[in-house]
């Protein structure tokens, strides 16, 4: 379930509002969540400061949206056992990996590391519903 008291980490978001990385970006921010966006080619989005990679947005991030292809996603969620490991109470919290950007790499990566996540499941959907 989402919830606007959690911070939202949208990765590949874009000024592009043809790529439905921004769309769910877009979607999300005027709807009142908590949302960052991650894309190292990005300054700001939709005024929002954007962040090269999830390390260096140094505050609190519940949950990681992918939005992007599999092999994107298997590289960062390297990064989040990094950030996982040298957090305590910071840790990102859950995985969301919208339809297209999970692979059967990346499902056993977070089951191996204990990494909560959701799968093939579209956010904006479940935001609606």
């Amino acid at each position: 379930m989402i919830n606007k008291n959690l911070t939202y980490a949208v990765v590949w978001a874009s000024n592009d509002k043809n790529k439905y990385w921004y769309k769910v970006f877009e979607n999300l921010l005027n709807n009142g969540y908590n949302v960052i966006p991650i894309n190292p080619n990005e300054e700001k989005i939709l005024g929002k400061k954007c962040y090269k990679n999830l390390s260096s947005y140094n505050k609190k991030i519940d949950t990681v949206i992918f939005v992007v292809p599999p092999k994107i996603t298997e590289k960062i969620l390297e990064e989040i056992l990094i950030i996982n490991n040298s957090r305590s109470k910071d840790e990102i919290k859950q995985i969301r990996m919208q339809p297209w950007s999970e692979s059967k790499k990346a499902i056993s990566f977070c089951q191996k590391n204990k990494i909560n996540f959701i799968a093939n499941a579209c956010i904006m959907i479940e935001k609606n519903n």
